[in-house]
């Protein structure tokens, strides 16, 4: 936060608690726009910086602080998605969105809503997107801004942002599997594959993967994972017996909310060492998505 002139210290900025209950919001929509919370907490930080660097003048003549706040974020989240394609060419291995636990922060100005546009199936999607599809879907299609709105964040024209959501659209729409899930089932499905897993029973794992299932691990260079990706439901089983006949006895496995959907978290002396996020499509597991990087489990705690 910058100083003010002498005659403004020691006064409380202007409509000070409008301005922070917008923390929330903008934490939700970073979040989602990077796909990594701690990028989405930098992105807000750098908006309210931009904010408290303006004379009081300034912020008096600005007519909806909220919106102010939104579009300074969402251009925020647009440069760092930019940049982040050049960094992740160099990223060792595949990269997976940082993966959210339930009640991820004590403080509830923090607390990403967990909800579908969340799940990791979702923000994997949103990662093939060139930066302007992301942008412009997430602001109309999930939280409901104009095309005249997008146009002012990236600088096009609303017919042009207008394209680039239909063709975001298009991306999650054939990304979707066909087969319809009850609510209750990815739950059975999970544990079931835990079970299965902890049994080594490789015929139990195959029946509960797609055939054309893959699995993706993201261990940053900083974790010991397969690298590239596993496809076909008889490699994927046999790879899960393999690491439970490797796996050490002080690891334990647990079913646990990941990103709102279920998933297991592998623990070893109450620390979590690995997320498992999972799709699931009628009774069988299409993905599988294994985040190990340290930095990415640093929300994760032992409750």
């Amino acid at each position: 936060m910058t100083t003010r002139s002498e005659p403004e210290q020691g006064r409380p900025a202007p409509g000070l608690d409008a301005i922070m209950s917008e923390r929330r919001h903008l934490i939700n929509l970073a979040y989602r726009l990077l796909g990594s919370l701690t990028e989405a907490e930098d992105a807000v930080q750098e908006t309210y910086t931009r904010w408290y660097a303006m004379s009081r003048r300034q912020q008096d003549a600005i007519e909806s602080p909220g919106a102010w706040l939104t579009t300074v974020a969402s251009r925020v989240c647009l440069n760092v998605l930019g940049s982040a394609r050049a960094r992740r060419e160099t990223y060792v291995g595949e990269w997976i969105p940082e993966p959210l636990p339930d009640g991820t922060v004590a403080d509830p100005a923090d607390r990403v809503t967990l909800d579908e546009s969340v799940n990791l199936a979702f923000l994997v999607v949103l990662e093939s997107m060139t930066p302007a599809e992301r942008v412009a879907f997430i602001l109309h299609d999930v939280f409901c801004h104009s095309f005249a709105e997008v146009a002012e964040v990236v600088g096009r024209t609303p017919a042009a942002c207008r394209q680039l959501a239909s063709s975001a659209r298009r991306r999650i729409r054939d990304s979707q599997p066909s087969a319809t899930t009850p609510a209750a089932q990815p739950t059975r499905v999970i544990r079931d594959f835990k079970q299965a897993w902890e049994a080594k029973d490789i015929d139990a794992l195959i029946g509960l993967l797609d055939p054309d299932a893959t699995a993706i691990a993201d261990g940053g260079g900083l974790a010991t994972t397969f690298l590239h990706p596993i496809e076909g439901s008889e490699r994927i089983a046999r790879t899960w017996v393999e690491l439970a006949r490797r796996t050490p006895a002080t690891m334990t496995f647990l079913e646990r909310t990941v990103n709102g959907q279920p998933g297991l978290v592998a623990q070893q002396d109450g620390v979590t060492v690995t997320v498992f996020a999972f799709e699931v499509a009628g009774d069988r597991i299409r993905h599988i998505w294994v985040v190990r990087n340290p930095d990415k489990l640093r929300r994760w705690t032992t409750g």
